[in-house]
């Protein structure tokens, strides 16, 4: 198998195993050195501005599946999808000096990057897609972080079991080339099942890294205080890691 469909596949096959390790102390100290050493050896046998591969559009995959939260109902979403997203807003915040509050004109104003690159699930399978957005960097650069600033939450519509969904990731992975805030899929607006009408795409990472339903991106500090604390939905209930490098 290839490199980024074993680790997949593995990390599919540890999320399934790791919860009862996971539920003693020493499991949990075990899981986050773990975790550490993957995030220490995958950037360390590769540049950290190293792509991850792209494909010719010819290998786009006939359907993108969606996964977890297909169509939100909660909230005002349903409003938007019916308005177009034409009130849709994101801001970006935080830890920064100049807050922006930006529309989808606004998004898609901005230079474009697209890249055509797979989305490995940490559920075993993966799809092909060409996406569409400014790079990340844009935004932040826009919008000055302060020297404290140390890693990037992404707040989502999408409301699971009476909780936002969200994620995080450090300043390393935000300022990747390929991290993008995408707002189209093969050359259309995104569908509601792939998070309409903006998502994450941080290409080196598995797809529950990749927020849907992008309402706000927050410079932080610290996780300490976002959530439970482990840097995502999945990580703080369901011990999925919060470095998923691929």
């Amino acid at each position: 198998m290839k490199r980024r469909g074993f680790l997949a596949a593995a990390g599919a096959a540890f999320v399934a195993g790791c919860n009862k390790v996971a539920d003693s102390d020493a499991g949990a100290r075990l899981l986050s050195a773990a975790e550490k050493w993957h995030m220490g050896a995958h950037r360390l046998l590769s540049n950290r501005e190293a792509l991850a591969p792209e494909y010719p559009r010819s290998a786009v995959s006939p359907f993108f599946r969606g996964n977890g939260s297909v169509d939100p109902q909660n909230g005002d979403y349903p409003r938007h999808v019916e308005e177009g997203f034409v009130n849709w807003q994101l801001t970006v915040g935080g830890l920064v000096r100049n807050p922006l509050a930006l529309t989808l004109d606004n998004i898609r104003r901005l230079p474009q990057r697209s890249q055509v690159t797979r989305h490995d699930c940490v559920e075993g399978w993966s799809a092909i897609g060409e996406w569409t957005g400014p790079q990340l960097s844009l935004l932040l650069d826009e919008a000055q972080l302060h020297p404290e600033a140390q890693f990037i939450v992404f707040r989502c519509a999408d409301n699971l079991n009476g909780d936002d969904y969200y994620e995080s990731v450090d300043l390393i992975d935000a300022y990747h080339p390929q991290t993008i805030v995408a707002h189209s899929l093969n050359g259309e607006p995104l569908p509601v099942r792939n998070g309409a009408p903006l998502r994450m795409r941080i290409e080196r990472q598995l797809g529950y890294k990749h927020a849907k339903y992008l309402t706000g991106i927050e410079a932080v500090a610290s996780l300490d205080d976002i959530g439970e604390g482990q840097g995502g939905y999945w990580e703080d209930r369901a011990g999925y890691q919060w470095y998923a490098g691929i």
